[in-house]
């Protein structure tokens, strides 16, 4: 018979399973719903679902290059120990090269694509929940082009806690990875000033402005004052401007430009940065096991 998609859509709700595995599981079970969730509880699919509300904040980055390609990813478990675990790195090294070749526009897309043979990226992936008992994701990736002049740094700190991919124009992979190191290290956001909008810019001298006005100093030199401190600002979130962590006493643009090249692009991933990590006390956890 055929599968609807509004079946589809129903039996993902109940099960919390990947629409490719609740459509076999349909088609399987002549579209019978309590019969399609038992098939995936018995593939262990649903079982993995019941981990979806888990927090997985934890998890690493993996870069991988081909040629003029790489790839950049961040994949996610609930706990740093698993993070450590072979088998949770090799999914991780498996997910960055699946990417790397099939070249997703999105998360939603690399997980509906075929993944080993008939199965898609999404069904693996929840195999290995069932295997290692946790929620595992795939948070995001970046593919990044480069030209054949151009160089790619590849950085991973911690084992991967912080993941940085540089391109670098007209200088050599040594001088790329020594970025990419600079880039985990300090965290810019963007590569230059020419990178910042306009609309960032003037919110920041109006605060540097009013900063100012409320320090007391005179209109007059107020002015000066907040042109002298965006130069501070720009230091902080631009690339090219800040202190090399290698060699303090220049500039990152400055260095590259003495390797002769220059910063084209990063990308900067760090496990976790932006979610909403869970709070676990020890103490108060065994001493809940001791009261039960």
């Amino acid at each position: 018979m055929a599968i609807s998609a509004k079946l589809v859509k129903e039996l993902r709700e109940k099960t919390g399973a990947g629409m490719m595995d609740c459509k076999k599981a349909l088609t399987e079970t002549d579209g019978d719903m309590d019969k399609a969730v038992d098939f995936l509880r018995e593939k262990g699919i649903a079982k993995a679902a019941k981990k979806a509300d888990r927090v997985a904040a934890e998890g690493l980055t993996a870069v991988k290059t081909d040629g003029n390609t790489a790839v950049i990813v961040e994949v996610n478990s609930e706990t740093d120990f698993v993070a450590k675990n072979e088998n949770f790195q090799n999914l991780v090294a498996a997910v960055a090269e699946h990417i790397l070749t099939n070249k997703p526009a999105d998360v939603e897309e690399a997980l509906g694509q075929i993944f080993e043979g008939e199965d898609t990226l999404q069904s693996y992936m929840n195999n290995q929940i069932v295997k290692i008992g946790e929620k595992l994701s795939l948070r995001r990736f970046a593919i990044v082009e480069k030209t054949d002049s151009q160089n790619y740094g590849a950085y991973l700190h911690m084992g991967g806690r912080i993941g940085v991919l540089t391109v670098l124009e007209g200088t050599d992979e040594e001088t790329a990875k020594d970025i990419a190191m600079h880039v985990a290290a300090i965290n810019p956001k963007y590569v230059g000033r020419d990178a910042v909008s306009a609309e960032e810019v003037e919110r920041e001298r109006e605060v540097l402005k009013q900063q100012a006005l409320n320090e007391g100093k005179p209109e007059k030199i107020v002015e000066k004052m907040v042109e002298g401190r965006l130069v501070k600002f720009f230091e902080d979130i631009c690339l090219n401007e800040q202190s090399f962590v290698k060699d303090s006493d220049q500039r990152v643009g400055k260095y590259v430009e003495s390797k002769g090249g220059k910063v084209v692009s990063f990308v900067r991933f760090e496990v976790g940065e932006g979610m909403e990590k869970r709070e676990d006390n020890f103490a108060e956890e065994v001493m809940s096991q001791v009261k039960k």
